[in-house]
């Protein structure tokens, strides 16, 4: 899949992903992290939790188990995690999201 991003994201930090087959971009705050990201493949994430996190999906489909609902959110949708909230769910290859974590370290750069 050709990066989505412009050159101003893909010259920021590559962030350091649990994944596979993947660009992820990473803008560090103080306080938090914004992440650009892009998958090629799908990939499975196993529940979890953390600080609270914000995404708006730029291309193709997630679907997301937050506290037990599963939702699927597709180009043009966000979706909202709180903090200390359950989740998982599954990215299908293609998929493209700008996601802002409340967490100043939930990534670490490559």
């Amino acid at each position: 899949m050709a990066n989505l991003f412009p050159e101003l994201i893909t010259n920021l930090p590559k962030a350091d992903l649990p994944f596979a087959n993947y660009q992820a971009y990473i803008s560090q705050g103080e306080k938090h992290q914004i992440i650009f990201m892009q998958f090629d493949e799908d990939i499975d994430i196993p529940e979890h939790s953390h600080e609270s996190q914000w995404g708006v999906v730029l291309e193709g489909k997630i679907e997301l188990i937050i506290d037990g609902v599963k939702n699927t959110y597709t180009k043009g949708d966000s979706y909202s995690i709180g903090k200390g909230i359950n989740h998982s769910g599954k990215i299908f290859a293609g998929y493209a999201d700008i996601t802002f974590f409340n967490q100043k370290d939930r990534y670490s750069t490559k």
